[in-house]
């Protein structure tokens, strides 16, 4: 026991660490942890570049877009990224035009009256193609994103 004291005692007098050198090691091994970890945030950064949609989508159009495949996908940030993703790329595929065209045809089809106005939107050549050639980039944006 006193030998242990005098050797502690020594050590301390020589500028010699008296812990472990497991413990020494620790603070070298965390800021290497947190290095290693800081470069791979700045790399996911640079490696997925934010996809910004065109200037023409109003802001409304993007957030309803936005919200609607959130209702419909779940309510968590990574749906939140994804549905983002879905109507960058949506943007950056269709007009705003073409868009709004196919977002009307769509909402007129789900109206139940019978009357002329909402027939054509669901019996026509041409609704059909707006429809389909929207539904073709939402399955793009789809396997893209989510």
């Amino acid at each position: 026991m006193k030998r242990a004291a005098i050797e502690n005692l020594r050590r301390n007098r020589t500028g010699a660490d008296s812990r472990p050198a497991e413990r020494r090691r620790a603070p070298r091994r965390c800021a290497r942890i947190l290095l290693v970890a800081g470069a791979m945030v700045w790399l996911a950064g640079l490696s997925v570049p934010a996809l910004a949609a065109p200037a023409e989508y109003p802001t409304e159009a993007l957030a309803e877009y936005v919200l609607g495949c959130m209702a419909a996908n779940g309510q968590s940030p990574e749906v939140l990224r994804r549905c983002s993703c879905s109507i960058d790329y949506i943007a950056g595929k269709l007009s705003y035009e073409d868009y709004v065209d196919a977002e009307t045809v769509l909402r007129m089809r789900q109206e139940k009256s019978g009357k002329d106005q909402f027939v054509m939107f669901k019996a026509s050549p041409w609704a059909q193609e707006m429809v389909d050639k929207l539904r073709r980039v939402q399955v793009e944006a789809d396997r893209k994103c989510f």
